[in-house]
């Protein structure tokens, strides 16, 4: 082989290991994101289950003070009838 051969076999191989580098770099920010969207995903369903028991509480504190209001307007209208 000549010196022109070599250096571009040379060339060849530092470049296919970069490539091979990037590559590399490329699947482990794949991999990194993939997790990060995972734990995302898992705060999310928490967040919503929460929000679920959240949205429980508040109706039944609806139905109670809706309740007690009827119950004040009842009373209050029939003590002003009854007086």
């Amino acid at each position: 082989m000549d010196g022109a051969s070599e250096e571009l076999v040379e060339r060849l191989a530092r470049v296919e290991g970069r490539v091979e580098e990037l590559s590399k770099h490329i699947d482990d920010l794949r991999n990194d994101v993939n997790h990060r969207f995972d734990e995302l995903s898992k705060r999310m369903d928490g967040f919503e289950s929460r929000l679920s028991r959240f949205e429980e509480r508040m109706d039944r504190n609806f139905r109670w003070t809706l309740g007690i209001m009827v119950t004040m307007w009842v009373t209050i209208i029939l003590a002003i009838l009854l007086h």
